[in-house]
């Protein structure tokens, strides 16, 4: 059964309308699954809810040690997966574009892991090819992000978790570029 009998199950294959402010505001799983606002951009959503999470990182780790940033991710990863299954159930499509709570978690996890606290370079350069190569495997798909997008689409549960672990891979696919250019 259904934890929202009244909406629709969500449906693949039609253009969403974007979402408003009004939709925003109508339960709390919606400011968590569009990004606190910035999945609203009318122009690229998910660069908006990355660049969101940037800057939300530089902001929430001035306070946050590495102890935080992990239970910060753990807690987010799950409490993500219940507002992109409300989220995607009230806008009655499978994985909407205007959700960015996935690139938001994803970019975070690899921003954590770049950051000096955690061993990596973390610097603005960093951090800025970073941010362009999770954009190019988040948006372009490549082999292993391609396959997480397809594996885990569809409804309810299932779909919330596939909405976030296609953007999962894309911050390993990240990670991967950044193991390499250091072996090299």
């Amino acid at each position: 059964m259904s934890a929202f009998p009244s909406a629709s199950p969500p449906r693949s294959g039609r253009r969403p309308a974007p979402p408003s402010l009004a939709f925003l505001c109508s339960h709390p799983a919606h400011w968590i699954a569009l990004g606190f606002g910035s999945g609203l951009s009318p122009f690229a959503p998910g660069t908006a809810g990355t660049l969101w999470a940037w800057l939300s990182f530089v902001a929430l780790d001035l306070w946050l040690g590495d102890r935080q940033w992990a239970l910060l991710l753990a807690g987010g990863t799950l409490v993500g997966w219940w507002a992109c299954t409300v989220t995607a159930r009230h806008l009655q499509v499978e994985d909407p574009g205007h959700i960015v709570w996935d690139e938001v978690i994803a970019f975070w996890l690899v921003l954590w892991l770049l950051s000096p606290g955690a061993g990596g370079e973390g610097g603005l350069w960093t951090q800025l090819a970073a941010f362009l190569w999770f954009r190019f495997f988040d948006a372009a798909k490549p082999g292993p992000v391609a396959w997480a997008d397809r594996r885990f689409k569809g409804g309810g549960w299932r779909g919330g978790f596939g909405i976030l672990f296609d953007d999962l891979v894309a911050a390993f696919c990240t990670l991967l570029v950044f193991a390499l250019w250091r072996v090299w």
